[in-house]
């Protein structure tokens, strides 16, 4: 033997002394161990206290409040529920005539240390007795152990199976499933009682999104369990749009919590993190609270893995009840038949020569055992049990931990069964005796175990096996003043990732008493209908700004990704909430703009008539005579027609409509323009005529002045001919005008042919503005080339200036601008050429005869 193992063997022989029971005082605690005489013998491994000299080693880290840390930190009363479930479930095995028939099963339970110097003590007293650690020598007298059981973290697992695995002793684990100890190369006597998949990550999840909880903190025990939970975990968030605010680790050793005090998180810091996942062992976290490592006061926790908060230790604590009150833990959903009653009729005589049994009674109801005289202590009185004391909640409550062992007890129990009728079929009478009973020899029949349990489930170890995992969601209340409980609110079944179900009553929850409503935790608020999210540069996806979604689109959802596109047919509303339908217009006669140029058209129109009229009637007038009566006639004429086609473009449109608009419009213009060009040669010929000269009076004489008249609508009708030839006008809408309306007009079909026509029109329109321009001053009576130059600046003007106010409009104002362009220039050639005409015929009628023109010859 190698001499760091022989110091290590010295150290922890000379770490313990024997002591009679009636030699202990009330507080004095020397290694205790429970034993139960039977045939067969189970050794089982329970963390229920820490030594005392480990104790000393830190209690400079308990300076304060000694009465706590030494309840807390010397008994763990918390797993002694684990211990009473080893007792129930042999009894019951022992009590049952058609399992282990005449044979009795036992049980011896030792401590099971989470030092790294002391965690091989349990299985060295196993071994080799109870005071002399010498492995496979046998200091005392005593049963030899066939299986063991052990548990809860597997650290020590996995420390004690590399030392049993030299004997094949097969070991059963309680604790939670761990992917290190499933490894049957390193570890092929280790068999896991609990199953393989954890739904809580799930359940935890379900939890943050019924509730909207996206920004949340996670804590979690520096432990292999905690590593993988919290990278699942993290995964799942991250599926889901839920993100990690922080993420603290501790020890989980608290003897080492020291060296954890540099780089705690500073929650001041992330006051909008409510909501805070645990997952690992309520001690570690109660210890970092208690020596106020962080503060952590007024924060929804979610207690992500089995434990039990000892409701009455932290009763005695204030401040552990505000930063514990509110949480929410998830319990797996266990009964244990017959359990609670077991429990209920426990008393402080049931066993005696358990140390254990004893000082708990002392430590939870502070009276003195029959078996365990106290001077200190008041006896227990002889009707006492849990079923009479209010301080019974912690036990009463099935842990995972303790159905776990039950089920492997049973599964030990089962495997012994069968190798005892193999044994008793096939062997000797030598081999039935059970002194020979070898435990390797159970491997076989514990690799094979399958059977229902008292609970209807089944016990196997088979790594595939499918289970469906039930949850009770409970909400940590405080009850009175010292008392707190753990209230069930809701349940989460796990049968797979497709097939899981949640359920929780928020009404029964309370929530920490800093939350009137229920708590939110979220990085950033919600983006309501109307907005969407634009995430925050270098920051979580859960960080985002809100922003009003643009025109044409909605989100009518909330904290949508992306803005939804209306349809053409559809505008959103003010809110950008919802997709509203456009309604159909176009410049009708009932809309006012529509009905101010109709009325517009129409008193244009009566007053053609009626200066048409007043020439009519006025013929032989010198002044209609003067300037070619007929050429007025015809250009009155036109300008009526140019009125009254202004009305084409008013009311719904059609085809039929859209087509004479634009021919209608071109051919009764160029009648007007060269009408207008028409009397300009008038006027220029009558002048030309009173010079000598035959060439000018044959001209004026002839009337080809009037041959300007169809030529120029004959080039027009070419020009339209061609427009309707190539691209006619046709029927149109336009959706994006108007943001309520689908605008109905007609569409040019050849933008080049309605430009081209224009152009027309204003090549006549320029020749004739300037060859009256140029004779405006020739001396005649009546010579209207002012006239005309006036009508020819005003109808250039009105053009010149349509062409890009017409580019720049839409819609229906598209249609008002032409219509208006149209009555603008007619009325102009009316206004500038006629209205003269007819003052001087209505009021001035001295100035139009004869006699005035002589006198002023």
């Amino acid at each position: 033997m190698s001499f760091p193992l022989l110091g290590l063997m010295l150290f922890l022989q000379s770490a313990y002394t024997t002591m009679e029971m009636s030699q202990l005082s009330c507080h004095y605690y020397r290694e205790p161990s429970t034993y139960m005489e039977a045939d067969i013998i189970l050794s089982t491994f329970i963390p229920i206290h820490i030594p005392l000299d480990l104790l000393r080693n830190v209690q400079n880290i308990f300076e304060s409040e000694p009465s706590l840390r030494w309840n807390t930190f010397l008994f763990r009363w918390k797993n002694y529920q684990i211990l009473l479930t080893i007792y129930f479930a042999i009894e019951e095995i022992n009590k049952d005539s058609q399992l282990l028939p005449n044979v009795s099963m036992g049980f011896h339970v030792y401590n099971a240390f989470n030092s790294n110097i002391r965690t091989l003590e349990g299985p060295l007293m196993l071994l080799s007795g109870k005071s002399d650690y010498i492995p496979n020598y046998k200091c005392k007298m005593q049963h030899k152990t066939l299986g063991i059981i052990s548990g809860t973290r597997p650290e020590f697992s996995a420390a004690i199976g590399t030392l049993l695995e030299l004997y094949k002793v097969p070991q059963v684990t309680y604790g939670p499933f761990d992917t290190k100890l499933n490894d049957k190369v390193t570890f092929p006597s280790l068999y896991q009682m609990s199953p393989k998949y954890s739904s809580l990550v799930h359940g935890v999840i379900s939890l943050l999104l019924y509730f909207g909880w996206n920004w949340v903190g996670l804590f979690v025990v520096d432990e292999l369990k905690g590593k993988e939970f919290l990278s699942h975990l993290k995964a799942e968030m991250a599926s889901e749009d839920i993100c990690v605010a922080f993420t603290q680790k501790f020890p989980a050793y608290w003897k080492e919590g020291l060296k954890y005090v540099v780089g705690l998180v500073d929650l001041t810091q992330h006051t909008q993190v409510n909501v805070q996942v645990f997952y690992g062992d309520i001690d570690d976290l109660i210890f970092c609270i208690d020596n106020k490592f962080f503060i952590a006061g007024g924060k929804v926790w979610i207690m992500a893995k089995q434990h039990f908060i000892y409701l009455e230790s932290i009763a005695n604590e204030n401040y552990l009840i505000n930063v514990f009150r509110g949480s929410i833990s998830f319990s797996k959903k266990r009964a244990i038949p017959g359990f609670k009653h077991f429990l209920e009729n426990l008393t402080p005589s049931l066993y005696p020569g358990d140390f254990y049994f004893y000082k708990f009674w002392i430590d939870r109801f502070f009276c003195s055992p029959p078996a365990f005289p106290c001077k200190y202590l008041k006896p227990c009185p002889a009707n006492i049990s849990l079923r009479i004391k209010h301080k019974k909640i912690e036990m009463m409550t099935i842990s995972e931990p303790s159905y776990s062992i039950w089920n492997a007890v049973y599964a030990l129990a089962h495997a012994f069964h069968k190798m005892l009728l193999s044994k008793t079929e096939m062997g000797s009478k030598e081999d039935r005796n059970m002194d020979w009973l070898l435990p390797w020899q159970l491997h076989p029949f514990l690799r094979k175990i399958h059977v229902t349990n008292a609970a209807g489930d089944e016990i196997s170890f088979d790594e595939n096996k499918k289970i469906m995992e039930t949850y009770d969601i409970q909400n940590f209340v405080e009850h009175t003043k010292h008392i707190s409980l753990l209230v069930k609110v809701g349940e989460f079944v796990f049968k797979s990732p497709q097939d899981q179900g949640f359920f929780i009553n928020e009404v029964l929850i309370k929530w920490p008493s800093n939350f009137n409503q229920t708590p939110q935790s979220v990085c950033s608020q919600s983006c309501g209908p109307g907005f969407w999210k634009v995430p925050q540069e270098e920051r979580p996806i859960c960080c985002f700004s809100c922003v009003f979604c643009p025109e044409q689109h909605i989100s009518n959802q909330t904290d949508q990704q992306e803005c939804i596109s209306c349809s053409s047919q559809q505008y959103p509303d003010p809110g950008r909430i919802q997709c509203l339908p456009k309604t159909v217009t176009f410049l009708s006669f009932e809309d006012p703009l529509g009905m101010a140029l109709a009325c517009t058209a129409l008193f244009c129109s009566v007053s053609t008539t009626a200066v048409l009229g007043i020439f009519l009637k006025h013929r032989e007038s010198p002044i209609v005579k003067a300037n070619n009566r007929t050429l007025s006639y015809i250009l009155l004429i036109s300008i009526l027609f140019c009125f009254l086609c202004s009305f084409l473009f008013i009311g719904r449109p059609n085809t039929v409509s859209c087509i004479l608009q634009q021919i209608t419009f071109a051919l009764v213009f160029t009648l007007a323009i060269s009408t207008v060009l028409a009397k300009t040669l008038t006027v220029i010929l009558a002048f030309r005529v009173m010079k000598p000269g035959r060439t000018m009076r044959r001209l004026f004489v002839s009337g080809v002045y009037n041959a300007v008249i169809p030529i120029c609508v004959l080039i027009q009708l070419i020009l339209s001919g061609v427009w309707l030839g190539t691209s006619p006008p046709y029927i149109d809408t336009h959706v994006h005008s108007e943001h309520a309306h689908v605008i109905i007009l007609c569409n040019k079909g050849s933008v080049t042919a309605f430009y081209c026509v224009l152009a027309y029109l204003g090549t006549l329109a320029l020749g004739s503005f300037t060859m009256a321009f140029l004779v405006r001053n020739l001396p005649d009576t009546f010579n209207e080339a002012k006239f005309l130059t006036f009508s020819m600046l005003v109808f250039c003007s009105v053009w010149v200036t349509f062409i890009p106010v017409y580019q720049s409009t839409k819609g229906k104002a598209m249609v008002a601008v032409e219509v208006f362009s149209i009555l603008a220039s007619s009325a102009g050639l009316l206004g500038c050429i006629f209205f003269p005409k007819c003052y001087i015929i209505l009021l001035r009628p001295d100035k139009n005869s004869l006699r005035c023109i002589k006198n002023k010859k």
